[in-house]
C-alpha cells in the first residue's frame, strides 16, 4: 500500500515525466522545421539557377532562387557577426523561455518552437553560406512581397501567435478588471 508521501512523490515524478515529454515534442517540431527549411533550400540551390523563377500560380506565387546577405528586406546587409551574436542570444532566450513556461502555455510554447526552428534554419545558412537562401516569391494585390523561405514563414507565424495571445490576454485582463 502506498503512503501519502509516496503517492505525492509518485505523482510528482509522473508530472515531471509528462512535462519532459511535452518539451521534447516542442523541440521535435523545431527540428522538423529546420529539416524542412534546409531541405527546401538545398533543392533550390541544386535545381535552380540564381535568379531563376518558376511560376506556381500566375501573378501570385513563384519559386525564385534568391540570396539575402542581410535581414528582412535586405537590411543590415553583410553584418554577419551581428547576426551570429543576435541569433545565438535569441536561440538561448527561446530555449530558456520554453523551459520555464508553465505546462498550460501550449500555444506560447508552440509559437516559441516555430520561432526556434526558423531562427536556427536561417542561422545555418548564415554560418554555411554567409547569406540566406530565399525562394518563396508572392504578389499580394500586385505588391511584390520580399522573397522568403520556410524559416522566415515559421518565424512570422510564431510572432503572429504571440501577438494574438497577447491581445487575447489583454482583453481577458480588461474584462476581469471591469
Amino acid at each position: 500500500m502506498l503512503s501519502l508521501p509516496m503517492l505525492i512523490c509518485y505523482n510528482s515524478e509522473v508530472h515531471k515525466h509528462e512535462l519532459e515529454v511535452l518539451l521534447v515534442i516542442y523541440y521535435i517540431l523545431a527540428l522538423f522545421i529546420i529539416i524542412v527549411d534546409q531541405l527546401t533550400k538545398w533543392l533550390v540551390v541544386k535545381y535552380m539557377e540564381l535568379g531563376e523563377n518558376i511560376t506556381i500560380i500566375e501573378n501570385f506565387l513563384y519559386l525564385s532562387s534568391h540570396r539575402n546577405r542581410g535581414a528582412a528586406w535586405g537590411i543590415l546587409e553583410g553584418q554577419m557577426y551581428f547576426f551570429y551574436i543576435i541569433t545565438v542570444a535569441v536561440v538561448i532566450g527561446l530555449i530558456v523561455y520554453i523551459q520555464k513556461l508553465p505546462k498550460d502555455q501550449k500555444w506560447m510554447k508552440l509559437a516559441l518552437s516555430l520561432m526556434l526552428g526558423g531562427a536556427i534554419g536561417n542561422f545555418i545558412d548564415r554560418l554555411l553560406h554567409q547569406e540566406v537562401i530565399d525562394f518563396i516569391n508572392t504578389f499580394i494585390f500586385s505588391y511584390d512581397f520580399p522573397i522568403f523561405n520556410v524559416a522566415d514563414s515559421t518565424l512570422v507565424i510564431g510572432v503572429g501567435i504571440i501577438l494574438v495571445l497577447t491581445l487575447l490576454e489583454g482583453k481577458k485582463e480588461k474584462e476581469l478588471s471591469n
